[in-house]
């Protein structure tokens, strides 16, 4: 891992993999951090050339100053590829990351060869949503915001999910003015009409447990794309990658090579 200076902040980033192999690159859930792709990275790390960190306010990322804007997000994702000499990448984003991957697609066609959405939608919520959301988590702070969290991500039966332990205290470890920063950057996200004009390949996943960003909603976004891949996996929640790894990962895996990359 490497602290990674940017103009105005410092992200921890991890990249693994061959020097000249196809780029992947991993955005992580809001209230994660790119641990959140360890058992993903490791499958795929010996044919590609992986990136992952963690977005500012999280993990070991610096935290400025909340609000966040979705812009600065998409920035920072850009910024590091581009430290990287990162071009043509396949983008993986779940939940939050899924907004940034959005927002990168359509800034940086240059970046991004590929998508893979993974519970995510070109808008979560509303203002009011989020701004409630922050405010609760202000004023009460993370760890009482936690077992709320934990049912939307896997389900009714959130406390015996092997993943659960993990993710939650990730969640309650982060700086809370993190998360509220990030909180904010999703509250003014809407990629509906940006979203809509992409025409690169995509794979879209959902869950049928997910109560953060339910399938129908999913759906809804992988629509917009044409010619998108569109997956449910049963049984399963908001972040896929820690409840089925193996699921998870064959069908990125599949989706990889049926575009042809590496």
């Amino acid at each position: 891992m490497a602290l990674i200076w940017l103009k105005d902040l410092r992200l921890n980033a991890v990249i693994e993999g061959p020097d000249t192999a196809p780029a992947v690159v991993f955005l992580h859930a809001l209230g994660t951090d790119l641990h959140l792709w360890d058992a993903t990275v490791a499958a795929l790390a010996p044919r590609f050339r992986c990136l992952r960190f963690d977005a500012r306010g999280h993990g070991r990322s610096d935290v400025p100053p909340a609000r966040y804007a979705m812009g600065a997000l998409i920035r920072d994702a850009e910024s590091l590829m581009e430290h990287f000499g990162l071009k043509d990448a396949v983008v993986v984003g779940s939940s939050m990351g899924g907004l940034v991957a959005q927002g990168l697609a359509t800034k940086r066609l240059d970046l991004v060869r590929a998508l893979v959405l993974a519970n995510t939608a070109a808008k979560i919520g509303g203002p009011g949503l989020w701004q409630g959301r922050a405010a609760e988590v202000g004023a009460q702070g993370l760890a009482a915001y936690a077992p709320g969290a934990m049912e939307r991500i896997f389900g009714r039966n959130w406390q015996e999910a092997a993943a659960m332990p993990a993710i939650r205290a990730t969640l309650e470890a982060m700086n809370p003015q993190g998360w509220i920063g990030c909180a904010h950057a999703i509250s003014g996200a809407d990629f509906y009409t940006t979203t809509a004009a992409l025409g690169l390949p995509t794979l879209v996943i959902a869950g049928t447990n997910d109560g953060t960003t339910p399938p129908d909603l999913v759906r809804e976004t992988a629509d917009l794309i044409r010619g998108h891949r569109w997956e449910l996996m049963r049984a399963t929640g908001h972040l896929p990658m820690v409840e089925r790894p193996a699921e998870f990962m064959a069908l990125l895996d599949d989706f990889l090579r049926s575009i042809g990359h590496g």
